[in-house]
């Protein structure tokens, strides 16, 4: 896990404890959700609010996957992941663009953790959103 830039022993001993059994979620995806770093949904009617993040799951682990985001964006080395975020912050603003990278590092370490590989730094900029 400490292959990716920005991932320090701490950031990936807090994962790890805290999602324990990465068996329990079907998808790499569903860890974003599961930490609490999507956005809430209000609806009713013909209203359709989109509010913060839901804050769901452990608060340490959010905190220190959003410090990991914090440093991979201001000090990390050029990768396909910091291009990315950099993409996210000029649409949406460097706190949104945090938040969103913090959820793809979990998603990503989930990932890397199933397949017990490593960070692939040099894989081009995916075009997903």
């Amino acid at each position: 896990m400490m292959s990716m830039p920005g991932i320090s022993a701490v950031v990936a001993l807090t994962y790890r404890s805290a999602v324990d059994d990465p068996g329990r979620f079907t998808s790499s995806k569903k860890v974003g959700p599961w930490v609490g770093l999507t956005p809430s949904r209000n609806q009713s009617g013909e209203r359709d609010v989109s509010g913060g993040i839901t804050k769901a799951g452990d608060v340490n682990l959010r905190r220190a996957l959003c410090q990991a985001a914090t440093v991979m964006m201001h000090r990390g080395r050029a990768t396909w992941l910091r291009a990315w975020a950099a993409q996210v912050a000029r649409r949406r603003g460097s706190k949104r663009a945090t938040v969103a990278l913090a959820r793809r590092i979990g998603v990503i370490l989930h990932c890397m953790w199933v397949e017990d590989s490593d960070f692939p730094a040099d894989a081009p900029v995916p075009n997903v959103v």
